[in-house]
């Protein structure tokens, strides 16, 4: 659909467009709608680029965090917003958040739970349903590996003992890392937290594999059963 002229980006002052904005001035110029714009490419005949990418902003309360949450349907609700610029945005965010994961463990080693925590954090932060992770180790406390082993709901997640210890025989892994996020926002491990982390535990001793830690993650910050001297 064709913009009319007053809404079409093309006929703003050059150093108003946020490509040419961005070409000559560098991505830090510009506003959070301007590089919401620039994925859109183009606005309908009523709105422009920069006027739906606003609008997006408003649906995630004008916070990036909330709009991170947003799922492809919810972007849809904008009116302009069909589900190949809905996609476009959903996979801009993806990378944003796979680039902090990646800057915030730059060099994939354990020291401590809350490298772990700021790694899982930046991976986790907008799921909307929880994820168990498992991280194997090698005899260095490095990263070779991580892995989601379960997905569940909002409540909770099956995970299978037998699932975490065979990938971690694959992996030749010395330790491993349990990690699982709470959407709901509570750090508290459940009772179930608990029993999976003992029986997972209990096994691996006899593969002489060292459960590490067990890591909970939300909005609200971390829980680290090793710190809490459960493990």
């Amino acid at each position: 659909m064709l913009t009319d002229q007053k809404t079409s980006i093309k006929n703003w002052a050059v150093d108003d467009r946020p490509r040419e904005k961005l070409r000559n001035n560098g991505p830090e110029t510009l506003s959070h709608s301007e590089l919401i714009a620039i994925l859109l490419q183009n606005g309908t005949r009523q709105k422009s680029a920069i006027d739906l990418a606003k609008e997006i902003l408003q649906l995630g309360k004008n916070n990036l965090a909330e709009v991170g949450k947003l799922s492809i349907k919810e972007l849809m609700k904008v009116k302009g917003i069909g589900e190949a610029k809905a996609i476009t945005i959903s996979a801009a965010l993806e990378l944003g958040r796979r680039r902090q994961a990646a800057e915030s463990l730059e060099k994939p080693v354990v020291t401590d739970s809350a490298s772990v925590a700021r790694y899982l954090q930046a991976i986790l932060k907008d799921k909307q349903q929880e994820l168990f992770i498992v991280l194997f180790l090698n005899r260095a406390n490095r990263i070779n590996h991580s892995e989601i082993i379960s997905k569940g709901g909002i409540t909770g997640t099956v995970v299978d003992p037998r699932i975490v210890l065979k990938r971690a025989l694959e992996e030749d892994a010395v330790s491993i890392v349990l990690c699982h996020n709470h959407p709901s926002g509570s750090l508290k491990p459940s009772r179930a937290d608990e029993t999976l982390t003992a029986k997972i535990k209990e096994a691996a001793k006899y593969f002489d594999i060292k459960v590490y830690d067990h890591i909970i993650v939300s909005d609200q910050g971390f829980y680290s059963f090793a710190d809490d001297g459960l493990l």
